[in-house]
């Protein structure tokens, strides 16, 4: 019996939290393998999920024209501009929109965010999130983790210790920078 719960506590203490620890919303994952997410931004510079092993990466799924969506964006600029990119990298996915209505929407609501184009939406179909926005947590190794459904204040208490509670990660070469440019 002690070998079993040894055991358990070895798997699930990577990663970080008891589900009775999570904030409201936040939804426990399988750990199945992330779908495959490779896209550019505005600017054309391509983001690949592979890339960013060995740190969490919180995927979020949005469009400008989702009311949760636009209400809770300054929050993530917030929670963005708070943490260490080498911990939590942010990866914006919007949702087959133009640029042009992507470009003014972020221009006034969150300047300093930058998003990936899904502009045929394969990307958001493979990974399947049930209503926007959604938020999908990969741990180091390519997993799902969490999901919040739903819009939040990211940069609250409750969210902000979940985050800064997730097991460390190392930096990746070169450190890439999150969220805020």
């Amino acid at each position: 019996m002690r070998r079993v719960v040894l055991l358990f506590w070895l798997w699930w203490a990577p990663f970080g939290l008891s589900a009775g620890e999570l904030p409201v919303g936040l939804i426990p994952l399988d750990g199945r393998p992330a779908p495959p997410l490779r896209l550019a931004d505005m600017s054309g510079k391509v983001t690949d999920l592979k890339g960013l092993r060995g740190r969490w990466v919180m995927v979020h799924f949005w469009a400008s024209w989702c009311r949760p969506c636009r209400k809770e964006m300054p929050s993530i600029q917030r929670m963005a501009e708070q943490l260490v990119p080498q911990h939590l990298q942010l990866v914006m996915v919007n949702t087959a929109e133009t640029d042009e209505t992507v470009f003014s929407f972020l221009a006034v609501v969150t300047p300093d965010l930058d998003t990936l184009m899904d502009r045929d939406g394969q990307v958001t179909d493979r990974w399947q999130p049930r209503g926007l926005p959604s938020s999908f947590f990969v741990d180091p190794q390519g997993r799902l983790r969490y999901l919040a459904l739903g819009g939040r204040k990211w940069d609250t208490p409750p969210y902000m210790s979940f985050l800064r509670a997730l097991p460390g990660s190392l930096p990746p070469p070169g450190g890439p920078k999150n969220g805020p440019k």
